[in-house]
């Protein structure tokens, strides 16, 4: 008895310096860098560290409380209420009110907001709509819809997330954002978090190398090089949607055009040669994994049949712009000659420059792994006001079959989101969305002194 007694006390006497080397030390600076704006929407790295949701998503995709803390619906979903969470304050001291909110809101997405209107009652908010919003719940976790104050001096946003913007952001020329010691969730383990963007991923990865930095982006094409390279690298599931937005004018107002499109682009060619054989083939808008019936939309380039549905026809040129970096305008460029192929006349254009766009290349994200409020989300970023009311998976096929058949949205691909990683950063996780959760990471190398 005695003995056993000894060889536990020695088992956790051993532990111990284990149990200390791993808990979460507080302090230091995280460096990170990025290839675009660190604000940008959707899924800009610095949003979601000022700004909070009334809704947010757990690990395994259900909706979870954030700054609402309870919500119903009345009138067959046509109509929401949402309580807010007492006692929360913005990061300048002011109170978190349903008007503050509501003014948030209602300046985030503008026609596309799932909402008919949505007004301030008491501590809480109410949305109403013509249509049902059997998914609004899941869709205020995403990204469109944090919660922030606009503030001056540029980037001067303001909101109840774990790190508050500093002043010294615009004069070093990048974000550094501080500590929220009063944040709602409690304070977070990293002292602040310093953005670059603008950097190219060749600078980021050399940075990386040397220690300048601790997190980078990988490109979904270039995963492959980064695992070679033997980068620590996080990936997502796919949750990037390549896919092209076809207009609804002039000569693309014909349906058998749109769907010649669709047919004429060689997907395995984009997926084999541009994205190195990285995330999936797709014709569905969403990803095998999140419904099963994503085999049931046949994603093989028929040359035969595209020409057949042009019917002799030869359009007038069409515009291809692409959204993105030199991966996306590569692979704007294999499919124009796709497209010449079967008989359209296509010019690569610059997706800013003040033109008429026929045919537009996207990255859309998937903000939610429940499959309605995830094929919402992706409709609602193509510019496409649809609201999903499908209850069983043979309700859903239907509505996105007849969705995809309009050809206003050919999905093509869908691709990880990724990032690589120093050896010191600790307990890093991503979003349903792929963004990095950087409010929950720690680093390795915070002398012991600096824990509280």
């Amino acid at each position: 008895m005695l003995r056993q007694a000894a060889i536990s006390l020695l088992i956790t006497a051993l532990a111990l310096p284990v149990a200390a080397r791993t808990r979460p030390h507080y302090g230091g600076t995280l460096h990170v860098e990025v290839e675009g704006d660190p604000w940008q929407r959707p899924s800009g790295v610095a949003r979601r560290l000022v700004m909070d949701g009334l809704t947010t998503l757990g690990p395994d995709g259900a909706v979870q409380p954030a700054l609402a803390v309870r919500w119903a619906s009345e009138s067959d979903n046509h109509r929401w209420q949402f309580w807010l969470r007492p006692g929360v304050r913005f990061q300048n001291d002011s109170a978190l009110t349903a008007v503050a909110v509501e003014s948030s809101l209602t300046g985030s997405c503008g026609a596309l907001c799932p909402w008919s209107a949505v007004h301030a009652v008491g501590s809480s908010l109410v949305f109403t709509a013509d249509s049902p919003m059997p998914n609004l719940p899941a869709l205020l976790a995403g990204d469109r819809y944090l919660i922030g104050l606009d503030a001056d001096p540029p980037p001067g946003i303001v909101g109840t997330g774990p790190f508050a913007i500093s002043g010294e952001s615009k004069i070093r020329g990048h974000v550094r954002l501080i500590a929220n010691e009063n944040c709602w969730r409690g304070p977070p383990f990293l002292d602040a978090i310093e953005i670059t963007g603008s950097r190219s991923i060749r600078d980021q990865w050399l940075d990386l190398g040397v220690g300048r930095t601790d997190l980078v982006e990988v490109p979904a094409d270039e995963l492959r090089q980064a695992r070679e390279q033997r980068l620590t690298v996080i990936a997502s599931p796919p949750v990037s949607l390549l896919a092209l937005s076809v207009s609804n004018s002039g000569v693309l107002s014909n349906p058998n055009l749109r769907a010649a499109l669709a047919l004429a682009v060689d997907r395995s060619a984009l997926s084999n040669v541009i994205f190195q054989k990285q995330g999936e083939i797709t014709a569905s808008l969403l990803p095998a994994e999140l419904t099963g019936y994503a085999f049931l939309f046949p994603t093989d380039r028929d040359l035969n049949k595209s020409h057949e549905l042009r019917g002799g026809v030869t359009p007038p040129p069409l515009t291809l712009a692409a959204e993105g970096g030199a991966a996306m305008q590569l692979a704007a460029q294999r499919i124009a000659l796709n497209l010449r192929d079967a008989g359209f006349s296509v010019q690569v254009v610059n997706a800013a420059a003040p033109q008429h766009i026929d045919l537009t290349l996207r990255r859309l994200t998937l903000e939610s792994s429940q499959p309605q409020a995830g094929m919402e989300s992706i409709l609602r970023a193509a510019g496409l006001a649809v609201s999903i009311s499908a209850l069983t998976p043979a309700e859903l096929y239907k509505t996105e079959r007849e969705i995809v058949d309009a050809h206003l949205l050919i999905p093509l691909l869908y691709l990880p989101r990724a990032c690589a990683v120093s050896g010191r950063v600790r307990d890093l996780r991503l979003g349903a969305e792929g963004t990095p959760l950087l409010a929950g990471v720690s680093l390795s190398d915070v002398p012991p002194e600096a824990a509280p």
